[in-house]
């Protein structure tokens, strides 16, 4: 028992950095909610994610197959997993090129192009096919990492949790801060570009794209208290 407590803490350390994609993807998407949907979209797609991965983890044997070469082409192995990474990559990038035309374009009257607001089985449906992907790829990772499948459960249902108190606080702070909406989005569109890296076997390691982007994060952090500085 004591010898899966290390192994429990690292992975639900790691599930807790993986998931901070998917936490800006629900916030990120739960604003084109009126304001009493947006809650009830966070909190159902991350339980939602959370059922998803614990159906993986016991279809765990079906989940390893996904490794196996299908097809070659220009000399690139082709699995299952790296069909889903490279799909759910080209989506994420897609979803987050649309959200920052969305926010930056102007009409020509000078106001903003907002995006109508869209339904939430849609929005739902989307964080749905997203969830499976970051599952699969966080299901195999595990797998590398520990053996216990109960270690695999127990981490699973403890970072759902986590994520679920601070999906609110990140989601109202991208909302309340534009600048850092826009910073969230090119994120997300780094993270499709390592996935579908990921799936043509040309890892880019995260820890690279989480500095980077924790760098601009305070650059832009830093700014923000400059300008309230300078109004002052």
């Amino acid at each position: 028992m004591v010898d899966a407590i290390v192994p429990l803490v690292t992975l639900i350390a790691l599930e807790v950095i993986l998931g901070i994609d998917n936490i800006i993807f629900i916030s990120i998407l739960s604003d084109r909610l009126p304001d009493e949907q947006r809650n009830k979209l966070r909190v159902t797609g991350l339980l939602l994610a959370m059922v998803m991965r614990l159906a993986l983890l016991a279809a765990i044997s079906w989940i390893l197959k996904l490794d196996t070469t299908l097809f070659t082409l220009l000399d690139i192995d082709f699995s299952g997993k790296g069909l889903i990474l490279i799909s759910g990559g080209l989506f994420l990038i897609y979803k987050s090129t649309k959200e920052i035309y969305h926010k930056t374009e102007t009409k020509e009257d000078g106001l903003e192009d907002v995006p109508k607001k869209a339904g939430f089985p849609r929005l739902l449906a989307e964080i749905v096919l997203l969830d499976l992907v970051f599952s699969v790829d966080s299901i195999i990772t595990a797998v590398g990492m520990v053996k216990e499948l109960w270690v695999m459960y127990t981490a699973v249902i403890i970072t759902v949790g986590i994520m679920l108190v601070a999906s609110k606080p990140i989601g109202d702070f991208i909302k309340k801060h534009p600048s850092f909406k826009i910073l969230a989005l090119c994120f997300l569109m780094m993270i499709g570009v390592s996935l579908i890296a990921e799936g043509m076997h040309f890892e880019i390691p995260k820890g690279y794209i989480y500095f980077s982007m924790a760098f601009a994060f305070l650059v832009d952090l830093i700014q923000m208290k400059a300008v309230k500085h300078d109004h002052k």
